[in-house]
């Protein structure tokens, strides 16, 4: 049985407690909110060695990290090193997006190397076994497809990205209407190519069920992807973007009913006045199911500063409602990313998470806050290392001032207005 059908029979099971633990709430409650729907707990049943990752709603908002491989740079040892950053810097999940090299073992390795829940997106591999057997991406069959989700499962991979509301309807609407930036989805874009160079439906679409039934086998998160997702905040909230909402509502509708735990993925790049009412859709159209986005970007002019457009975007969505952000890196649209990028990105993404969680109430999240204030307070400067997101930049950049006898930093010295204050 899956999680979410021990949840319907009134079970509270080990992987409960323990994230009921990790977010200081009761385990009836996550029980609960599983049955609803509004709660996934991404760990595959072959996936023993990691803890439990409950996501959705009530709980802290989890941050993602990509990393992965391109044909460009295929160095499996750097994704390692990127994998071992990430989850140090306080990703929730990391999402391995290899497209170069030997992407099965790169997963395997990926895998074993983990402490936190792994993501991925299995279309890519199928995509690039048949640029390696001499073929186009458009001959692979509805068979290579289930059988590379089928090794992901069985590999122990906690939730995929399925690209499911790719359909003909969805992508006829997105042609017809006129975009200024097209498909920028990745997998989005196989799937349209595939269909049109086929003349066929999707077939994670159309054979649905027999998805459902591999992510069943392995209590692997269904995370339904947004193939048509904005790329440019001109295209967002258009008709191909919702066509393809409405369609995964039905679809995480259909996984629930199957047993099977979904998530659903959004977008991309939105304007700052649109970010809230897409996050309130797509709980309405999705039932309430978590929600995963990518930043969102409120503007498309800052390459090279990413990291902080989707760390804006990401504390409105995240305080709107949204579960699960996705962090984008200094990198984005301009080069794969650096360990150094990995770091940055993870720690943008989670003051954006913060942010929404004290927004959203959640527990702690403003104590925390008040604790960072005590200690300015009282010139505790091991507690604001200790309390900081990213206590290592926190201690490399403190200088304390030696004026003022410590009592304050090199910025005011014996000017501080707290210093002062006291006196």
């Amino acid at each position: 049985m899956t999680q979410l059908e021990k949840a319907r029979k009134g079970l509270i099971t080990k992987e409960m407690k323990i994230c009921a633990a990790e977010e200081g709430v009761d385990a009836e409650y996550i029980r609960q909110e599983i049955v609803e729907g509004t709660i996934v707990i991404c760990r595959n049943v072959e996936h023993k060695t990691i803890k439990p990752l409950a996501i959705g709603k009530g709980l802290r908002t989890k941050v993602n990290a990509n990393i992965g491989t391109s044909k460009d740079h295929a160095d499996l040892n750097l994704e390692l090193e990127k994998l071992k950053i990430a989850a140090a810097a306080g990703a929730d999940a990391v999402m391995d997006l290899s497209t170069g090299g030997n992407l099965a073992e790169i997963r395997k390795a990926v895998m074993k190397k983990s402490s936190v829940a792994i993501g991925t997106v299995p279309i890519y591999q199928a995509a690039v076994k048949m640029l390696a057997e001499k073929k186009a991406i458009s001959e692979m069959t509805a068979e290579d497809m289930f059988a590379v989700i089928e090794e992901n499962g069985k590999d122990g991979v906690d939730f995929i990205t399925v690209h499911c509301g790719v359909t003909k309807d969805s992508v006829a609407i997105v042609e017809g209407q006129g975009r200024v930036l097209g498909i920028v989805s990745r997998g989005g874009s196989m799937t349209a190519n595939w269909m049109y160079c086929n003349n066929h439906e999707n077939p994670l679409y159309e054979e649905y069920d027999r998805l459902l039934e591999i992510a069943h086998r392995y209590d692997m998160v269904l995370s339904l992807g947004d193939g048509l997702r904005p790329g440019a905040i001109a295209d967002a909230t258009d008709q191909g973007q919702l066509q393809e909402l409405i369609i995964l509502g039905k679809l995480a509708e259909r996984a629930r009913a199957a047993g099977v735990q979904v998530m659903i993925e959004g977008p991309g790049h939105v304007p700052i006045t649109d970010i809230e009412a897409n996050i309130k859709l797509q709980k309405k159209l999705c039932q309430g199911a978590p929600f995963y986005v990518l930043g969102p970007l409120p503007t498309d002019i800052a390459p090279g500063y990413d990291h902080i457009t989707s760390a804006i975007g990401g504390a409105i969505a995240g305080a709107a409602g949204a579960d699960f952000l996705c962090y984008v890196t200094p990198a984005e649209h301009l080069r794969l990313p650096t360990l150094a990028d990995v770091r940055e990105g993870v720690i943008a993404a989670r003051i954006a998470a913060h942010i929404a969680d004290i927004a959203k109430g959640v527990q702690g999240a403003r104590e925390r806050d008040r604790k960072m204030s005590v200690c300015r307070k009282n010139f505790d400067w091991q507690g604001q290392v200790d309390l900081s997101i990213d206590p290592e930049r926190t201690l490399a950049l403190l200088e304390k001032s030696k004026s003022a006898q410590d009592e304050g930093c090199t910025m005011c010295g014996e000017f501080c207005a707290i210093r002062l204050g006291k006196k």
